[in-house]
């Protein structure tokens, strides 16, 4: 493949073998849900060592083509990854339609999602959330652990920690299933009505329970997003700590740059 432009230096082979996996996903050779050739397929392909493959397909997965799951190898996608949309993901219309956050925004990307809770009840409040909530940390709240599935694979974590005294009343946020548009549209059923969300994003690599949880590769790239949920009397009723994997979602936000 020649030089680098204007560097004068020969591209590295393994630049040269991510390219051609590349443009065969592009080209339409490698198609949606096909399986990347194995690490030992692709050293005799291209008569390489393994730890050049290696290299090429840290290359590959960086283009946002291919999804790499513990122990199944790279699969080239077969949907654009689920959209957030700071500006939309939360509007009431949404939620008196009876559609979730998660589940609107799979939707309208093509995805088939799934929700699986795996924990309901009383929980000591950790530290971060429960400052958050304005209660001292080891406070009794309502905790709500979801494992979030897209296309079959799981793509998402969130813990909700919600405050005792407002959640005891509401029965259904002590039920798997909330009911038609989730956690909030309950909450606001009972006076709880929201303001704002507001949420702060972290880029890191995920730890090794992490990354089992979610079928990833170990240090394979999150985003750790913690939300608060805020009503029209500046309470926070719900902080929801949440872990994606970092190539399964787009986000998008809207920034006003009027006063």
């Amino acid at each position: 493949m020649g030089t680098a432009a204007g560097e004068g230096r020969a591209v590295p082979r393994y630049v040269q073998i991510a390219d051609d996996i590349v443009q065969q996903i592009r080209g339409g050779v490698l198609k949606p849900g096909d399986m990347v050739p194995s690490e030992s397929e692709l050293v005799d392909r291209y008569e390489v060592s393994g730890g050049t493959i290696r290299k090429a397909m840290v290359e590959v997965r960086a283009s946002g083509l291919v999804e790499t799951r513990h122990g199944k190898g790279s699969m080239v996608k077969d949907r654009p990854p689920v959209r957030h949309r700071s500006s939309d993901r939360f509007r009431r219309a949404h939620r008196q339609g009876g559609k979730a956050a998660y589940l609107a925004e799979s939707a309208q990307s093509g995805a088939t999602a799934k929700v699986s809770v795996l924990y309901i009840g009383p929980m000591e409040a950790p530290e971060d959330a429960a400052e958050r909530l304005g209660v001292s940390a080891g406070t009794q709240v309502l905790a709500r652990r979801r494992l979030y599935f897209r296309n079959g694979t799981p793509v998402e974590t969130a813990s909700s920690y919600l405050p005792w005294d407002v959640v005891k009343d509401i029965p259904e946020l002590f039920a798997e299933n909330p009911g038609g548009g989730g956690i909030y549209a309950r909450l606001e059923d009972h006076g709880h009505e929201f303001a704002e969300f507001v949420e702060t994003l972290q880029a890191r690599p995920a730890s090794k329970a992490e990354a089992s949880e979610l079928a990833l590769s170990p240090g394979a790239p999150v985003v750790h997003l913690i939300r608060e949920a805020r009503t029209a009397e500046g309470r926070v009723v719900e902080v929801c700590d949440t872990l994606m994997a970092a190539d399964q979602f787009v986000f998008e936000y809207r920034i006003p740059a009027a006063d």
